[in-house]
């Protein structure tokens, strides 16, 4: 069994208060609905092409970019927005990398220091998510940790997938809730990570 430091096994449960306190200018359009397709395998080509983008623009600042989330594994159903962890030292520093995202297209759209100093911009497009982490932050790591569980784990893989699915449904009415509604499945399948 491997060994894991407690903050990377003890997940954060967010609360909406927390996400509407951490709320930066308009909530995004996507927020509205959720929308669950195929998986696409030009989901891996988005990522491939911002990487790219964001090593340009940001240089030896980045320590990792991860495409991270359900568009990161093969075969997965998802909401068709690309998630990007981008660790660099400093999340709170926004002045040394702020202008140089929003010169790509990118606008800020939370500021959540109590969440180990993370930011979430969007693209223009609003088809990423690109998660700003400081250097050390758990959830990057548990962020690639799930990604390559379900790679490598179809049952797990078509359970997230049926239970995305079927929250979809049951939050249409509040898509805000839905994120926030995955979490017994997502505790589940940690707990089977953890334990392997």
């Amino acid at each position: 069994m491997a060994e894991y430091p407690q903050d990377v096994v003890q997940r954060f449960h967010g609360t909406p208060e927390q996400v509407d306190a951490g709320l930066v200018g308009d909530p995004p359009r996507t927020w509205e609905s959720v929308v669950i397709e195929e998986y696409d395998p030009a989901w891996a080509q988005r990522f491939t092409a911002v990487r790219s983008s964001l090593t340009e623009a940001l240089g030896a600042l980045i320590i990792a970019v991860e495409h991270v989330g359900s568009t990161a594994v093969p075969g997965l159903a998802a909401k068709p927005v690309i998630d990007i962890d981008l660790v660099i030292e400093d999340a709170d520093e926004e002045s040394g990398y702020l202008s140089a995202l929003e010169r790509l297209g990118y606008r800020l759209v939370l500021r959540e220091p109590w969440w180990h100093g993370h930011r979430m911009l969007l693209s223009a497009a609003e088809d990423v998510n690109l998660h700003v982490w400081p250097q050390g932050a758990p959830e990057p790591v548990r962020h690639r940790l799930f990604r390559d569980w379900l790679r490598s784990h179809p049952h797990d893989r078509e359970l997230y997938a049926a239970t995305k699915r079927r929250l979809a449904r049951d939050t249409a009415h509040r898509p805000r809730d839905y994120s926030l509604a995955k979490n017994d499945v997502i505790d589940e399948i940690y707990a089977r990570i953890f334990a392997a």
